[in-house]
């Protein structure tokens, strides 16, 4: 039995699936990760250390998953994390992910590093959209792309601070990965034996970060920058630019998240990069309560890092976040088979939800918290 003509019943699935339809180059690119990749492995196993209490003989029949964040409301408790190049998992992902938002009812962030503009994701998913801004090579080149989310209606902008420097990641070195593509014999040989991706992805046309194209059509864009501008006197000043909600991604410090939430951020998103940034840092989800102790308990916090399926998302909600996203699973359910891979995993993931509140006797997300879920870390 398939899942909306879908072999995708959960993360792993669409991983085994993706590593077969993708070249390598491309798949390495998605599950990659800083230095030995053991960080990668942290986050996943921290949340396997995580239990919850089931509670029994609760009226559970009817659950809802809406829940709300930053004054606005949505379907399901997680959306989907700022990625850079995300048409590389498939043609036309970052329209796909637009449609899917405005069906799920979910936000969508869209990266500075994006292979689609920010106007044309505006224009696709409306007040879902939410831009995700890295500083970029100077504080107005940076503040430029300010004004153009401003422009395109943008209500929301996640600044995220944990990449002053993009760490050495050891496959794509080895893939000689690299913006824009570099026509390498072993890239045309990883291209060539995957027809059926190459083939639909140069119709569609080669994915660019196109939030970098100059005024003459070129791309001006370097993957491996210098990100250190984003500071704190940048952001004290984007506070003062930006008149929406402003979230502050890639937290990890409770020190940090205290003077972040003291300087005007409307949020603050936990996050340690999913293990792509410092192979060292400790599993984001243990921090995860730290930081919600140290900035009180009504000021919003969102989550990734680890969240493989919709028992990971209840666990960071009773963990302390408002509201979760997710990174890699989407990606891979890009890559093993569309916008019917994706579909399908959403709906795994919200089923997930649903059943797992159910278990713990609970008919609302905003039942999910420390007193009701009870969590258990083994140490």
């Amino acid at each position: 039995m398939f899942k909306k003509n879908s072999y995708v019943f959960s993360t792993e699935d669409a991983r085994r699936i993706a590593h077969k339809r993708l070249p390598k180059m491309v798949y390495d690119f998605i599950e990659g990760a800083a230095g030995r990749e053991v960080g990668v492995s942290r986050n996943e196993a921290a949340f396997d250390n995580i239990m919850l209490q089931p509670r029994v003989m609760e009226d559970v029949s009817e659950r809802s998953l809406k829940t709300s964040i930053l004054d606005q409301s949505f379907d399901m408790p997680f959306g989907v994390a700022p990625m850079g190049m995300c048409n590389l998992a498939c043609p036309n992902a970052d329209k796909i992910l637009a449609d899917l938002a405005n069906k799920f009812d979910f936000p969508i962030c869209l990266s500075s590093a994006a292979s689609s503009s920010i106007e044309d994701m505006g224009d696709w998913a409306g007040s879902h959209a939410w831009f995700q801004l890295y500083f970029s090579a100077s504080e107005a080149a940076s503040l430029a792309m300010v004004d153009r989310a401003l422009k395109a209606g943008y209500e929301t902008l996640i600044l995220t601070v944990d990449v002053p420097q993009v760490s050495r990641r050891i496959r794509d070195l080895r893939n000689g990965f690299n913006l824009p593509f570099s026509m390498t014999p072993s890239a045309f040989w990883d291209f060539a034996t995957h027809p059926k991706w190459s083939l639909t992805t140069l119709l569609a046309g080669t994915p660019s970060p196109k939030n970098f194209i100059d005024d003459n059509g070129k791309i001006r864009f370097n993957r491996n920058g210098n990100r250190a501008g984003a500071n704190w006197d940048f952001f004290k000043l984007l506070r003062k630019k930006w008149p929406g909600k402003l979230i502050v991604k890639g937290v990890t410090s409770t020190d940090d998240a205290k003077r972040v939430k003291n300087l005007g951020a409307d949020a603050i998103y936990v996050s340690n990069h999913g293990g792509r940034q410092l192979d060292s840092v400790p599993p984001a989800i243990q921090l995860l309560p730290l930081i919600r102790e140290a900035v009180g308990s009504d000021f919003p916090l969102l989550f990734d890092s680890g969240i493989r399926n919709g028992e990971d998302i209840v666990k960071a909600l009773a963990l302390g976040a408002d509201f979760a996203m997710i990174g890699r699973p989407a990606l891979l359910a890009l890559g093993a088979e569309g916008v019917a891979g994706l579909s399908a995993l959403l709906d795994c993931f919200c089923e997930d939800i649903s059943v797992v509140m159910a278990q713990l006797g609970m008919k609302s997300i905003n039942d999910i918290n420390a007193h009701t879920a009870y969590s258990f870390a083994t140490r």
